[in-house]
């Protein structure tokens, strides 16, 4: 059983007419510090998860469920959320994790301070730009 193909013929098939695009809105100065905060807070809380599950397990106090579950949620709602509400939410984020370092300084606190210094300035960036 042989099935033959022929190729269609593409020489006669007309291209469309280019689309008009609008020009890329630029991102704001705070987006930059948001995403870094973002990226900061999830490596830190991937070491939280690791601490959590490994061979000598660190115990899964309130502080340390808090900054396994929550720091990286809230900066990127913070980061994603359209003007009028990321400010609150990133506002939030740093409350959240200047609890969790304050309660957990001695286990894995201490891995969240460069995520809570970039989202401060982020949080900064953004204030001055609704001024």
């Amino acid at each position: 059983m042989t099935a033959e193909y022929t190729p269609a013929d593409t020489a006669s098939t007309t291209s469309a007419a280019p689309v008009a695009r609008q020009a890329a809105v630029p991102a704001p100065p705070s987006w930059a510090w948001m995403r870094g905060a973002l990226i900061l807070t999830g490596a830190a809380q991937l070491i939280t998860i690791s601490a959590l599950t490994s061979a000598d397990p660190l115990a899964a106090t309130w502080y340390s469920l808090l900054l396994a579950i929550a720091p990286a949620l809230l900066v990127a709602a913070a980061a994603f959320a359209p003007a009028p509400a990321n400010l609150p939410l990133a506002v939030i984020a740093a409350v959240v994790l200047v609890v969790g370092i304050i309660a957990g300084i001695a286990h894995t606190g201490a891995f969240y301070l460069p995520a809570l210094v970039v989202l401060a300035v982020g949080v900064a960036r953004i204030w001055r730009e609704r001024g």
